[in-house]
């Protein structure tokens, strides 16, 4: 069964001059536990997809057709209060750069504790323990140490572990990953695919990986899609791709 069906999803933007089609009826779907990747050059719609999955187009973008449904929920219908209920929580998101995902006067271990008790009821004790679980699932040195740090003080991979585990924190379904390695250097890159591969595969979460190096997409994905002018061009298994 599909934890998520896009159908026939269409975005728009609303310009002067007229208006854009961004993305022009894309289909896919995706399985709990499994690996999706969509793949496209710059511009091709790959990230108006995954923010249009968790409802985050903005003026002047608007969904102007199709559907999101998520275990069962058309998320194009669902209000802001109920979406955010979903974000987070069912659906997490791992963006480009995490110094700008973090709050930077903030310490890790005050994010951490305030997502989880933003989705959960749980006493501030308990959710310090449990986020420094997930600190430890992603191998971070040190968690207690972490805690008491601020987004600055680390460095860019363990930025992005530290993401990947505030990600997982609400155990959610999904995780959408928008080029979650794009600033990272090769060998650091590595180390974030097979960190994200082994949490997918222990934690039956699906991911929707978002990308334009095929290299990163044959490493991690099971099945893939071809973006190209915000259509689909290409879907199959990644091997076959």
């Amino acid at each position: 069964m599909s934890v998520l069906q896009v159908n026939d999803l269409t975005v728009r933007f609303a310009l002067r001059c007229g208006e854009l089609t961004a993305l022009d009826g894309v289909s896919f779907s995706i399985e709990r536990g499994q690996r999706l990747g969509i793949v496209g050059e710059s511009g091709a719609g790959k990230s108006v997809a995954a923010f249009s999955i968790l409802n985050l187009v903005g003026k002047p973008r608007y969904i102007a057709g199709g559907e999101v449904l998520f275990e069962e929920m058309d998320l194009a219908m669902r209000s802001p209060l109920q979406m955010r209920a979903i974000r987070g929580n069912r659906i997490s998101m791992i963006f480009q750069d995490s110094m700008m995902t973090l709050n930077l006067v903030l310490t890790i271990g005050t994010q951490r504790v305030e997502t989880l008790q933003a989705h959960r009821a749980i006493s501030k004790a308990k959710a310090r323990a449990v986020a420094s679980d997930r600190l430890a699932d992603v191998y971070a040195c040190a968690p207690g140490t972490r805690f008491e740090q601020y987004p600055h003080e680390l460095a860019g991979g363990m930025r992005q572990r530290t993401v990947i585990a505030i990600a997982l924190l609400a155990e959610p379904a999904l995780i959408i990953a928008d080029e979650p390695t794009t600033v990272l250097d090769v060998t650091i890159q590595a180390e974030i695919m097979e960190l994200l591969l082994e949490l997918c595969q222990t934690c039956d979460v699906g991911l929707i990986l978002i990308t334009h190096d095929l290299g990163v997409v044959a490493q991690v994905t099971q099945r893939a899609v071809v973006m190209y002018v915000g259509r689909i061009v290409e879907e199959g298994l990644t091997a076959d791709i």
